[in-house]
């Protein structure tokens, strides 16, 4: 990520704060350390070109939190210079502090982007030039890109839709829950959390399902999790049923909670079907 600004001192200040473990891993063209001294050699320079307004420009570079957690100081002050080069800002004033809060390293770059000669460095499509170097130094070091981590997570949450499914599918052939009560449980015996959600008019909107580590909607899992399509696999009691159509409301989990129209006009023809094949099969006439 990067970008041209104008306020050079406040966001500097940000970048060396000491509560997140900042550390100056690169300078270059500049002797002070704190962010007022750097700040005020940035001015210097920048004063032989008035004209430009946002004359320092900002980057944050952020390896993956797997490469971030091998990477000491040397490395990533490497990866700076490395990107500086690219970016061909090595003849510029530049400042790198490194946080290592939380999990997520990452680098905060500045650079002044004035010149020595006064010249304003071209800040056109910066944002989408300094993503595609920081990629460059990923490959040259043999870091994980953005791109490939990208790819990997998608690959990681697909895994883990089409885990679920299967659990759904396994819960719903085996178990044949007759209610969403015994659905949430059965699921919950296979380590998958079904949240249902409630909207402020008390009303069931659908379901989320938590799996190791994620949170998804059921339609987001697949179209066959949506509240309807889990409806329409149900076999529900038949005075659920009755309540239902009755009072557009049903009990979840201890509660009673709104049915919407759709999810009722399911049900009841879910039920409709059921009879009219249990007369089918039983050879009972209508």
């Amino acid at each position: 990520m990067g970008k041209s600004i104008s306020h050079t001192a406040a966001s500097m200040s940000y970048g060396m704060n000491e509560e997140k473990e900042a550390e100056i891993i690169h300078s270059q063209f500049l002797a002070g350390e704190t962010p007022q001294e750097i700040t005020e050699e940035f001015r210097v320079i920048q004063e032989q070109n008035e004209l430009c307004k946002k004359n320092t420009l900002s980057f944050v570079l952020s390896p993956t939190i797997e490469d971030g957690k091998k990477l000491e100081a040397q490395q990533l002050k490497e990866l700076t210079e490395r990107f500086l080069k690219e970016m061909k800002l090595r003849d510029h004033q530049a400042v790198a502090f490194v946080h290592r809060d939380k999990e997520h390293v990452h680098v905060h770059l500045y650079a002044n982007r004035i010149s020595f000669e006064g010249k304003a460095y071209n800040d056109s499509f910066i944002g989408k030039r300094s993503q595609q170097m920081a990629e460059r130094v990923a490959r040259q070091m043999e870091l994980t890109t953005v791109r490939e981590a990208q790819q990997e997570k998608l690959y990681r949450m697909q895994e883990l839709r089409s885990e679920i499914q299967r659990i759904h599918e396994k819960v719903m052939a085996r178990d044949r829950p007759r209610d969403f009560d015994q659905y949430i449980k059965s699921m919950e015996q296979n380590n998958v959390k079904v949240i249902p959600s409630i909207n402020r008019q008390n009303q069931l909107q659908g379901f989320r399902f938590e799996y190791k580590g994620t949170n998804l909607k059921g339609s987001e899992v697949h179209r066959s999790m949506s509240m309807g399509r889990i409806a329409s696999q149900m076999n529900f009691e038949k005075d659920m049923v009755q309540r239902i159509a009755k009072e557009k409301s049903m009990q979840l989990l201890g509660r009673t909670v709104n049915v919407p129209i759709s999810l009722t006009k399911t049900i009841i023809k879910k039920s409709i079907k059921l009879a009219i094949k249990v007369v089918r099969d039983t050879g009972i006439g209508i």
